[in-house]
């Protein structure tokens, strides 16, 4: 007889913890991201596989790199001129 083994499936706090990011965060990406599903429910939890966490470390770097260029562009440095509006 064959055995089925048991799907090690997360929440979105422990994908937060591993992460070392903000629950908000998180919760956020997993919201907004159509391509990170969830692949059971428990309840209202929402849980997903461990593939999950490099889906959501990606979007977080990808948000934080838009943010620093975006930072850049607004506040030249000290030998810049800052670009007119």
């Amino acid at each position: 007889m064959a055995t089925k083994t048991i799907p090690r499936l997360i929440t979105p706090g422990v994908i937060a913890r591993r992460l070392r990011q903000p629950l908000h965060r998180v919760a956020h990406i997993l919201r907004t991201r159509q391509h990170i599903r969830p692949m059971a429910r428990a309840g209202m939890l929402r849980l997903y596989d461990p593939n999950a966490i490099a889906a959501v470390r990606h979007e977080l770097s990808a948000i934080d790199a838009r943010r620093a260029a975006r930072q850049e562009r607004a506040d030249p440095g000290p030998n810049e001129e800052r670009a007119p509006e």
